[in-house]
């Protein structure tokens, strides 16, 4: 019984400082505009294209002929 001492106002002032949380989102701001954020995720940036995997490092690794690394053909 000696625990409920502690638990119950431990308990009672994480709510009171969750309340207090939203409360102060509720103040600055952070549910004015819910849609438009979601919508934003899905838009690309207009000056930033996504990387294509053909960037100038992954050429200069290939072997000169055009083969893969440890291939035994010849290219005449």
């Amino acid at each position: 019984m000696n625990y409920l001492v502690v638990l119950i106002p431990t308990a009672l002032a994480m709510g009171a400082v969750g309340l207090l949380a939203f409360f102060w989102s509720l103040r600055s701001g952070q549910y004015d505009d819910l849609d438009g954020a979601a919508e934003r995720v899905l838009l690309n940036d207009e000056g930033e294209m996504p990387p294509t995997g053909t960037g100038r490092q992954e050429r200069a690794e290939q072997p000169a002929g055009g083969g893969v690394a440890g291939d035994k053909t010849v290219v005449s």
